[in-house]
């Protein structure tokens, strides 16, 4: 992963936000979009970069075909599961998912609405 200022120190700090984040293949690389590295608090002006801003992440040509032929056959999405170092270097372990479809977001939907009810009941028995 290509990293820029004091963003490794936020890195092992653990300000890293992965919530939103996916990969995309733009012209033959590989971008880390929509991830959330928190500015360093003690960087002033020289380490100070934008957290949301696309980075680039360093990976092999062939992997990179193998990658955006799936994505492009498929309709698959690269999605980011963890980010960790080894060896000094910030690695970013990810994945090819697919999305929900409609009557799995109504599931989803129901369960999570069921679980809150439950959950609601129980805080109310309780009292």
């Amino acid at each position: 992963m290509e990293l820029r200022g004091a963003e490794v120190k936020s890195i092992r700090l653990g300000q890293v936000q992965l919530q939103d984040a996916y990969a995309r293949v733009d012209d033959g690389e590989l971008w880390l979009l929509g991830c959330h590295i928190a500015p360093y608090e003690y960087s002033n002006g020289f380490g100070a970069v934008e957290p949301d801003r696309r980075r680039k992440l360093l990976i092999h040509r062939h992997q990179i075909d193998e990658l955006q032929g799936r994505v492009a056959q498929q309709s698959l999405t690269l999605v980011p599961l963890s980010m960790y170092f080894k060896d000094g270097r910030a690695k970013v372990e990810i994945a090819l998912a697919r999305g929900r479809r409609l009557h799995d977001k109504r599931r989803a939907i129901a369960d999570r609405d069921a679980s809150r009810e439950a959950a609601r009941a129980m805080k109310d028995s309780h009292r």
